[in-house]
C-alpha cells in the first residue's frame, strides 16, 4: 500500500483496502525532463504486456491503467483516471475516493538495466471486450518521473485459428550490423585475414570491425593507386568473412593535428567515391573523420584547433561532411563525434547524420563529448531513435564506468555498437559486474518472434493471410535498410518461394512489439503440396548471404545455412 503526499511517497505494510487523503486529488509530481522513454503495450488473447525504458535506478516502477478511459473515474494521473495500478510486482484495483487501492495479487514483473516490464492476465484487469482499449500512464520513483498518457488497443480475442506462440531465447549470438566490434590494427597498413575475421563471428559472436584508414602520406597529394587497391582488398576480405565495417578516414593519430586542407579532403573524397559506392554492402556506417587527430575533430591544423572553431572553420567542416554524404550511398549514415558538432552544422537536423562517442563513461562529460548535459542528453536521446549511435570507452571512471550507468545510457541513447577491445579495464569490469552478456544481447536490435497466425490451407492464385508479431528487446532499431519476406519451402522438394512483406524492420523501435498483418497472393505457378513457412529478414545488398540475414532470439527457429527463421507452421497449397 502507498500513501502519496506532497512530500513524496512512503510505504505501508498490509494488503487491505484503505482510503487515504480522500478528496485531495493529490497526484505524483511530473518532471518535464522525464527519463521514461519508449512506452509500449501489447496483448495476446490472454495477457497484456507493458514495457518502458528509464534512466537511473528507481526503487519503484508503475503503470496506471484506465480501463474505462474516463478521467472522471479512478485515480487522476496525467489526464487518465486509473482503475488499476501496477507497482513493481503487485497489481492493485482502485477503491474510490482518491488514493485508495485494493491489492489484487502479484504479477510477472522486472525492472533492471533501464527497462521495466509487466505481464498481466487480461481477466485480472477486467478486459474482455473485443476489441478493447485502455489509457496508460507510466512512472518511476525516485525521483518521480511520469510519462504522458498513451492509449493501448488490445488485440483480438479469441485468437485467430492457427495462432502459434514462440519461445524466446537468452542466447548471445551474432547478428549483422550490431553488437560489439573489434579494432585490430590500422586498416591502411595491416592486411585483414579472412579466417581471423570469420572466427570473430563464429567464436565471439562479433559481426563488426572498425577500419580506420590513415592517409598520412597524402596530405598534399592524391591518394595513390596502391592505397586504394589496399582499401578494396580490405573490403573484399571483410565481405568474404561475413562481417561489416565501421569506416573512418584520418590523416594523423598525433595531437599535432597535422591533417589536410578542406580542398584536399574534398578531392580525396572524389577519389574514394567509387570505392564507397561499390562496397556499401559491407559498410555498416561511416564516421565523418578526416578532420584532426584520429579524425575526431579536436586537434587540427586546418579546421579550428583545440575547440577554438570560427564560423569559417565550421563552414569548412560542414563542406567536408556534406561531401561525405554526397559520395556515400544514400542508404548509409555518417556519424559525427559530438552532439554539438551536429547541432552547430545542422541546426535544422540532418536525417543521415548520427553520432559516435569515443570516450564513453570516461568523465562527467565523457572527456568533452558533451558540452552541456542538460541540452546534449535530451537532444541525443531524441536523435538516436532514428540515426546511428555507437563508440568506445576510453578510461576507467567508476562508478560512472560501471554497469548501472553504462547500460542505462546505452539504452537511453540507442547504442548499436561498442568496441570490445578498448578500454580493456572497463570492458572487463562489465564482465565482473555481470552485465556483459546483457550488453552483448541488447546492443542494436534484438528481434524475437512472439506469435504468428497462418491458415492451414491455400490455393494457387489465391490469398494467404498472415499475421506475425515481433518484439524488439534491443536498444535500437536497425540503422540500415532491411528486407522482410515470408518464405514457402516445399516439404517434399525443398523448392523455395519468397513472398515480400510490406513491413519495414527499421521502424521496429526498441522496446516495442510490431504485428505484421498482410494478405499475400500465392503464385499460380507454385506446385500443389505442403509448404513450410519461414521468415527471412535479408540484407537487400547481400540477399544470398545467410550470415547477413537477421536471426530472431527464439529457441529452435534459426537456420544458419539459409538465414531463415522457422515459423513452425505449414500450409497446404491446392
Amino acid at each position: 500500500m502507498l500513501i502519496t503526499t506532497r512530500r513524496g511517497v512512503r510505504r505501508l505494510s498490509g494488503a487491505v483496502a484503505l482510503t487515504l487523503l480522500g478528496g485531495l486529488g493529490v497526484a505524483f509530481a511530473t518532471n518535464a525532463s522525464a527519463a521514461i522513454s519508449e512506452p509500449a503495450a501489447t496483448s495476446t488473447d490472454t495477457d497484456v504486456t507493458y514495457r518502458f525504458a528509464y534512466t537511473g535506478e528507481p526503487q519503484f516502477a508503475r503503470v496506471y491503467i484506465d480501463t474505462d478511459r474516463s478521467a472522471a473515474t479512478g485515480f487522476a494521473q496525467a489526464g487518465a483516471g486509473a482503475d488499476y495500478l501496477l507497482e513493481n510486482g503487485t497489481l492493485f484495483r482502485h477503491a474510490g475516493g482518491g488514493w485508495a487501492w485494493t491489492q489484487i495479487g502479484t504479477v510477472t514483473h522486472a525492472h533492471a538495466n533501464g527497462v521495466a516490464t509487466w505481464t498481466v492476465p487480461r481477466a485480472a484487469i477486467g478486459e474482455t471486450a473485443t476489441p478493447g482499449d485502455a489509457d496508460l500512464v507510466f512512472q518511476v520513483e525516485s525521483p518521480v518521473q511520469t510519462s504522458a498518457k498513451i492509449t493501448q488497443v488490445y488485440g483480438s480475442t479469441p485468437p485467430p485459428a492457427g495462432t502459434i506462440s514462440y519461445a524466446g531465447s537468452d542466447e548471445v549470438f551474432a547478428n549483422p550490423e550490431r553488437g560489439f566490434y573489434h579494432h585490430s590494427g590500422e586498416c591502411d597498413s595491416a592486411t585483414y585475414d579472412e579466417a581471423t575475421l570469420r572466427a570473430w563471428r563464429t567464436n565471439e559472436q562479433v559481426s563488426l570491425m572498425m577500419c580506420v584508414f590513415y592517409l598520412r602520406d597524402f596530405k598534399t597529394t592524391p591518394i595513390s593507386t596502391a592505397a586504394l587497391t589496399h582499401l578494396q582488398q580490405q573490403f573484399t576480405t571483410v565481405r568474404a568473412a561475413g562481417l561489416k565495417m565501421v569506416l573512418r578516414f584520418a590523416y594523423t593519430d598525433l595531437e599535432d593535428g597535422a591533417d589536410a586542407t578542406k580542398d584536399r579532403v574534398l578531392a580525396h573524397l572524389d577519389q574514394l567515391r567509387p570505392y564507397l559506392q561499390a562496397n556499401a554492402d559491407v559498410i555498416e556506417v561511416m564516421q565523418s573523420g578526416f578532420v584532426g587527430a584520429w579524425g575526431e575533430g579536436y586537434y587540427t591544423q586546418n579546421f579550428g584547433n583545440n575547440g577554438v572553431v570560427t564560423a569559417a572553420d565550421w563552414a569548412n567542416r560542414k563542406a567536408v561532411h556534406d561531401k561525405i554524404l554526397s559520395v556515400l550511398p544514400e542508404t548509409r549514415m555518417v556519424q559525427l563525434r559530438t552532439p554539438a558538432f551536429k547541432r552547430t552544422m545542422y541546426p535544422s537536423g540532418q536525417s543521415r547524420t548520427g553520432h559516435h562517442n569515443d570516450c564513453f563513461l570516461a568523465s562527467d562529460t565523457d572527456f568533452g563529448t558533451y558540452t552541456d548535459i542538460a541540452v546534449d542528453y535530451p537532444y541525443l536521446e531524441a536523435e538516436t531513435r532514428t540515426v546511428a549511435m555507437g563508440g568506445e570507452t576510453c578510461a576507467p571512471n567508476p562508478p560512472r564506468s560501471q554497469c548501472a550507468t553504462a547500460t542505462a545510457e546505452m539504452s537511453r541513447f540507442h547504442w548499436t555498437y561498442l568496441n570490445t577491445d578498448y578500454h580493456p579495464t572497463v570492458i572487463a569490469g562489465f564482465g565482473t559486474e555481470g552485465c556483459l552478456a546483457d550488453i552483448k544481447r541488447q546492443l542494436g536490435y534484438r528481434f524475437s518472434l512472439v506469435s504468428g497466425a497462418f491458415p492451414a490451407q491455400a490455393s494457387r492464385g489465391g490469398t494467404l493471410p498472415v499475421s506475425i508479431t515481433v518484439r524488439n528487446d534491443g536498444w535500437s532499431a536497425p540503422i540500415n535498410p532491411r528486407g522482410a519476406e515470408l518464405v514457402l519451402r516445399s516439404t517434399t522438394t525443398g523448392t523455395v518461394t519468397r513472398l515480400p512483406l510490406s513491413a519495414n524492420p527499421r521502424t521496429w523501435a526498441a522496446g516495442t512489439s510490431t504485428t505484421v498483418t498482410q494478405t499475400l497472393t500465392v503464385p499460380s505457378s507454385i506446385a500443389a503440396g505442403s509448404y513450410e513457412l519461414l521468415l527471412n529478414l535479408p540484407d537487400p545488398l547481400l540477399a544470398n548471404r545467410a550470415e547477413y540475414s537477421v536471426r530472431t532470439a527464439n529457441a529452435g527457429t534459426w537456420e544458419a545455412t539459409t538465414g531463415f527463421n522457422k515459423l513452425n507452421a505449414t500450409v497446404t497449397v491446392s
